[in-house]
């Protein structure tokens, strides 16, 4: 019998990636929602978008990052975790719980459960937010897995931290059980690429503004960038590969800026060319348009600046380059017009 995975945050954009991954690779998936009334939605997605057509090896139950209901009973019976859920926004709370306890109460519950289940790796989907923040604004050398944001500073926003503090958290959990080899984490950018049903999620936003002419102008604002079907196959092969234990895994193709990906979507999409902004925004305006927009003011403390990226750790997990930049987006921009988002 296939072995089975727990998946959390199955729902989500990555976890639905995530799950397609094992699904096709013949792994049996438990997958976990905030609501077991998406159930039939999610199996439908996962039909339609898998290479079989086939989700007989899907299970789903219901777990919340902030409670203890359920999680022990979810992991028996799994020989691996993949613990992707965790609360990602563009605006950011009042109050910066909002986001640090669910991400870092819900990786301890994922991982006290799975280590009460024995299972054999755990995979944790953390982020660059819990690499490239905090560090000094000169800084010129290249972000690395080596590297680890801090938790307060200037450009450290409450996502940041939550996602500093919940890979931190991982690791205390798995060295404590002295089981530090047991856990692999994938570290992606901003993930784009092809969505699989009609919620563009907050990482649809970007292409979809750009899309549907919100942002006449393009603010000098740069983005790491990795496709969501790339990020999916590193966390399959963190999972499966003996040498990934013990190790962070830095998802990264590449940087856009927004001008940049107006750019390579313009031709791509000639009806949309009269909506996609072809002027790049002086940053004084972007700082006024901040202060009406919350969707840029989270983002101001980026102007005009590109954060350098080692990835080769992660390109050398994954086997083969990963989807430029310019494609994902690209992806993503199709599967918004095909859902008629746009």
């Amino acid at each position: 019998m296939a072995d089975r995975v727990l998946v959390t945050g199955i729902s989500g954009f990555l976890g639905g990636h995530v799950a397609l991954a094992l699904l096709d690779a013949g792994y049996r998936v438990r997958g976990s929602l905030r609501d077991l009334k998406k159930g039939d939605k999610v199996r439908a997605t996962l039909r339609q978008a898998s290479a079989a057509g086939n989700v007989d090896g899907l299970e789903l139950v219901e777990l919340d990052l902030m409670r203890d209901d359920g999680w022990r009973e979810a992991a028996e019976g799994c020989r691996f975790l993949q613990h992707v859920a965790s609360p990602f926004v563009l605006q950011m709370p009042t109050d910066r719980n909002d986001l640090i306890r669910p991400a870092v109460e819900g990786t301890r519950r994922a991982l006290n459960a799975a280590l009460a289940a024995k299972v054999e790796r755990v995979v944790l989907t953390s982020s660059f937010a819990a690499i490239g923040y905090g560090h000094p604004k000169d800084r010129t050398a290249p972000y690395t897995e080596a590297d680890w944001s801090a938790t307060s500073g200037d450009d450290v926003t409450a996502y940041t931290e939550s996602k500093t503090r919940a890979e931190l958290e991982a690791w205390s959990i798995m060295e404590g059980a002295g089981r530090r080899n047991d856990l692999a984490v994938v570290n992606p950018t901003a993930i784009l690429g092809p969505l699989l049903d009609n919620d563009p999620g907050t990482s649809g936003t970007m292409v979809l503004r750009l899309l549907n002419g919100s942002i006449p102008a393009s603010p000098r604002i740069s983005f790491g960038i990795v496709d969501v079907r790339d990020v999916a196959e590193m966390q399959l092969k963190a999972m499966e590969s003996a040498d990934a234990g013990g190790k962070r895994f830095l998802a990264a193709a590449g940087s856009l800026t927004f001008k940049q990906a107006a750019d390579a979507l313009r031709p791509a999409f000639p009806a949309y060319a009269g909506k996609i902004p072809r002027l790049e925004l002086p940053d004084w305006v972007v700082r006024l348009v901040a202060l009406f927009d919350a969707d840029i003011r989270g983002n101001v403390n980026s102007l005009g600046k590109t954060k350098p990226m080692d990835a080769r750790q992660g390109e050398a997990l994954l086997g083969h380059p990963l989807i430029t930049p310019a494609n994902a987006a690209i992806a993503m921009a199709h599967s918004l017009i095909d859902q008629k988002l746009v």
